[in-house]
């Protein structure tokens, strides 16, 4: 973390409290907003990265952050990955195709004492864990800050100990590591009922908890049909060349105009193929078979593909350090 944070920043933490997707009530309210906020997590902090999944919400984040960048002539701060050991193949394939593309500097978040546990006795999702074989760093936070009182956990990531370790432990140690002081995130209000309050600038500065940061997040106004709007007449147009201008919406699997691949389109295959959210091969189903963004999106749930385990109990994973 930089010296004197957050001394140096004059950010409105308060920005964005009490508001809902509807008072951003047009595309361009909601991407102003988006720039603006953008624009000053970029000027404000002094080692800032993104937090880019592959999914869609991290991508548009990633997209304004580009964008932004480039337009200001600000520094395109690197982007933190987290590999939590259980993604599609055709997500990492994904990130590392785009990462090539956009010239990204990729930092992987990996809790590396799980993954060569993993590795080293040949364990596959769902195989049990025992804690003494862990490290002390990891023992820490099991014991002492979920305080988990069972010998073992499985190693799957929608569960409290595999998304605290797996997932929480990675990025807040790569923070701590890479001495970033504000990570830009791509959540929404309407994604989840525990990211409802918050704010543009969300402090995150309880060294007991994690590493004293801010979370900065340009898409908080966006719903799921928005962040979809954006992608079809926005990014997708102005980030592939031989795509119409005016965009175009994809209805089906195949539906890409101009001799276009998948491989040529900012959009994981993923979403094409039905998913709305993407959070891991073992534990995310397909919602329907037709694109994401054909789906019912205003009387459906996004997550529903998603195991509840770890739905059930992200307000206390935001408090660890979640995004």
């Amino acid at each position: 973390m930089p010296e004197n944070f957050p001394d140096y920043l004059n950010v409105d933490y308060t920005d964005g409290e009490g508001e809902t997707p509807e008072d951003y009530p047009s595309i361009n309210h909601k991407l102003e907003k988006a720039i603006e906020v953008t624009k000053q997590g970029l000027e404000e902090y002094e080692n800032p990265a993104v937090m880019w999944t592959g999914g869609k919400d991290s991508t548009l984040t990633l997209y304004f952050v580009k964008e932004v960048a480039e337009r200001y002539d600000l520094e395109l701060p690197p982007t933190v990955f987290i590999d939590h050991f259980q993604h599609f193949d055709e997500l990492m394939d994904f990130v590392r195709h785009w990462a090539d593309e956009w010239d990204l500097e990729v930092v992987w978040a990996r809790n590396t004492d799980v993954g060569d546990y993993v590795d080293e006795n040949g364990l596959e999702p769902g195989d049990d864990i025992p804690i003494e074989d862990l490290s002390e760093h990891n023992q820490h936070h099991v014991r002492n800050i979920l305080e988990y009182e069972e010998d073992s956990f499985p190693f799957l990531l929608d569960t409290y100990v595999g998304n605290h370790l797996l997932k929480t432990v990675a990025l807040n140690d790569t923070l701590e590591n890479h001495d970033i002081d504000g990570i830009i995130s791509g959540i929404r209000w309407d994604e989840q009922e525990a990211r409802a309050d918050e704010t543009f600038f969300s402090p995150r500065h309880d060294p007991d908890i994690y590493p004293p940061h801010d979370r900065i997040q340009p898409i908080l106004q966006f719903k799921e049909a928005d962040v979809w709007e954006a992608f079809w007449h926005f990014v997708v147009p102005e980030t592939v060349e031989e795509y119409p201008d005016e965009g175009y919406v994809p209805q089906d699997y195949d539906d890409l105009p101009n001799g276009l691949t998948h491989e040529d389109i900012p959009v994981s295959p993923k979403y094409f193929e039905g998913f709305r959210s993407l959070g891991s091969e073992i534990s995310t189903d397909k919602a329907e078979s037709k694109p994401a963004w054909l789906q019912d999106l205003d009387n459906t749930t996004e997550r529903a593909g998603r195991a509840q385990d770890k739905e059930d109990l992200m307000e206390r994973l935001r408090d660890l350090g979640y995004m």
